[in-house]
């Protein structure tokens, strides 16, 4: 068995060396393709290749035709939209995912940025603090869990909305359970956004929503850019100046937001959600194990695809 590791930003050397390490332990060929600047260079290595693991790597109808002999492609993180399940699936190709490798890499990046706003971008002005805060969880997965067991620390005033985690589930952590997502918004200081770019969701958190939001509010994105309605964040936050949105995906309409929302907005230049060296680490080498399992047990866990 030949696996690839395609990464246009590369894993640490410590998480590729652990990546080989499994590989090589079942028996297995791995081969590296980092840093790669052309589509050609991914279209040429995936040739006769039977897995592949990847990070925000596009993996479209066009590369699986190339890979001829690909059975198993590993996103080595929790998202995958950046892979064609459809043409996958047409293809015969399990792809996988790696949830909760990165969720408290992601957690604890939500708690800087909210602390963050509410002292005001560190601008010198007095600004709030976090306890007894309320604080809304949209969408209650492994990162949502994290967010709200670092926010029992700050002893904030904890609520959630998902409507697909059971109520016993949240319940049992000691969490506020709500019955939509307005009720969510209406309820809570600060919302922490963590629901998947469907096409259900996407653009959904909109002017009606974000206004039901008390006085003050702040809105951490750690999650999908296309989930924001931007046109409409951006008439909310021109109507409401106590409103703060803060985000590690960088909007489309970026230049417009820092333009019209000094010390109210901040994006990070790139997503930065996993980008620790545990993550890094913890994501590649279950996708590794993964794919091992996959070849010798025929287990497909984490299979995202039909």
């Amino acid at each position: 068995m030949k696996v690839l590791i395609a990464t246009e930003k590369p894993f640490a050397k410590i998480a590729v060396d652990g990546i080989k390490k499994e590989i090589e332990s079942a028996g297995y060929e791995l081969e590296l393709l980092e840093k790669y600047t052309s589509k050609s260079q991914l279209l040429d290595a995936v040739k006769n290749v039977n897995a592949i693991i990847i990070r925000s790597d596009i993996i479209d109808a066009e590369v699986l035709d190339a890979a001829k002999d690909l059975k198993i492609i590993v996103r080595a993180g929790a998202g995958f939209d950046n892979v064609d399940l459809a043409a996958a699936t047409s293809h015969g190709v399990c792809v996988m995912n790696t949830p909760g490798q990165n969720s408290n890499a992601v957690a604890e990046l939500v708690f800087g940025m909210m602390v963050y706003a509410v002292r005001n971008f560190f601008n010198g002005t007095s600004g709030t603090e976090l306890k007894g805060k309320k604080l809304g969880i949209h969408a209650y997965g492994n990162v949502g869990r994290n967010v709200a067991r670092i926010a029992k620390g700050f002893e904030m005033d904890i609520y959630a909305y998902d409507a697909f985690c059971p109520k016993e589930v949240m319940e049992n952590d000691g969490i506020k359970v709500v019955e939509s997502a307005e009720e969510l918004y209406k309820s809570c200081n600060v919302v922490s956004l963590h629901i998947p770019a469907t096409a259900e969701t996407k653009n959904s958190i909109n002017y009606a929503l974000l206004n039901e939001m008390p006085k003050g509010g702040i809105l951490i994105n750690t999650a999908r850019k296309e989930v924001i309605n931007e046109d409409e964040l951006i008439k909310l936050m021109s109507e409401r100046t106590d409103f703060k949105y803060v985000t590690d995906i960088m909007p489309a309409a970026n230049a417009k937001f820092v333009e019209l929302f000094e010390g109210r907005y901040f994006s990070t230049p790139k997503k930065m959600g996993a980008q620790t060296a545990e993550a890094n680490i913890n994501a590649g080498i279950a996708a590794a194990s993964q794919i091992v399992s996959f070849f010798k047990d025929g287990c497909e866990k984490f299979r995202v695809n039909k």
